[in-house]
């Protein structure tokens, strides 16, 4: 018999799981933004070591997991003397690991812009730098919309790895409460469904804008 009385009794830890991991995506998901579309530029910019580097960062970063990425900032680094807090820790994990794969997605959309947009900023006066900003960036975020929402979902599912570094997460409250009260199911139950409360907004929005802005093209 599932006694659901568990979520009430332990109804602040759940609360205080929630916020972690909402807060956690979101950072992460402004961070793996801004480091995805500064490696995609590198890795265009026509730049032979930028773009070797860029390459590196997305081979490294794609092809290992996120687990020993999170490690590395939770266990490793502290060896070196540079210690984070385990938000911290799981938070920047996150960000490079999702970057890798939003660099890429960034990418292809760079480059299914007609490369006349390019060539027609340069000629107007613009810097490399510039034409991406004004012109190349905003065209290629509307064609990488649905990737881009898919890494967003993906990243708030994968930040329950901030349960392996005690980082006080939604999972980590779940380990936590059913130990203590071992109505496993009643608890991992309705943690699955408080991360839906993440997951299912960002999934309708992004429907919506591809929607939207597929009318406007």
């Amino acid at each position: 018999m599932f006694d659901i009385a568990v979520l009430a009794d332990y109804k602040q830890e759940f609360i205080d799981g929630f916020l972690v991991t909402l807060s956690a995506s979101v950072l992460a998901l402004g961070l793996s933004l801004a480091i995805g579309t500064f490696i995609a530029v590198l890795r265009l910019s026509g730049v032979r070591p930028l773009e070797i580097l860029g390459t590196a960062y997305v081979e490294f970063f794609r092809n290992t997991p996120i687990v020993i990425q999170v490690f590395m900032f939770a266990i490793g680094l502290p060896t070196l003397g540079i210690r984070f807090s385990e938000f911290t820790s799981g938070v920047l994990g996150l960000s490079i690991y999702t970057g890798a794969f939003i660099a890429e997605a960034l990418r292809a959309g760079i480059q299914s812009v007609p490369k006349g947009q390019m060539e027609a900023a340069r000629s107007s006066g613009m810097s490399y730098v510039q034409a991406m900003r004004y012109v190349i960036l905003p065209q290629a975020f509307k064609l990488v919309i649905p990737p881009l929402g898919n890494q967003f979902v993906n990243l708030v599912k994968n930040s329950s790895v901030l349960a392996i570094i005690a980082g006080g997460d939604l999972l980590y409250t779940a380990d936590s409460v059913s130990s203590d009260t071992f109505e496993v199911a009643v608890v991992y139950g309705f943690v699955a469904l408080l991360y839906l409360v993440i997951t299912l907004p960002i999934s309708i929005g992004v429907n919506w804008l591809e929607r939207r802005l597929s009318k406007n093209r």
